[in-house]
């Protein structure tokens, strides 16, 4: 069954880190992606720039609103996500328990609607 765990993490979190600490962070994902693709569970997984960048679009009586930024404010934005593959919501909780963010930020797991 496919799950996607959703990365929050507060964004300016990563500025306020030290070079020495960001190449920490960034070892770390890798060390994690890693492991998922050797344990044959990757599906997918990207990062997503900060949520400035983003566009929200809605539909409200017939017409679209575009709107810059992101939607939602809180103290913590979509960062990036991992698609897997695992046999259940145990091996998916396991996986999502091991993910870097699950020390600094939240990681929401969720089942992929089949």
């Amino acid at each position: 069954m496919r799950y996607l765990l959703a990365i929050y993490t507060e964004e300016s979190g990563w500025e306020q880190m030290t070079p020495e600490q960001q190449q920490q962070g960034v070892a770390a994902y890798m060390a994690y992606t890693e492991a998922l693709k050797s344990a044959g569970v990757w599906v997918g997984s990207n990062r997503l720039r900060p949520s400035a960048t983003a566009t929200t679009v809605r539909t409200s009586n017939g017409k679209t609103q575009v709107l810059d930024g992101p939607f939602v404010e809180s103290k913590e934005q979509l960062a990036g996500y991992y698609l897997i593959d695992v046999p259940d919501l145990d091996a998916a909780m396991l996986w999502a328990g091991r993910c870097p963010a699950a020390q600094h930020g939240i990681v929401e797991v969720r089942a992929i609607w089949a």
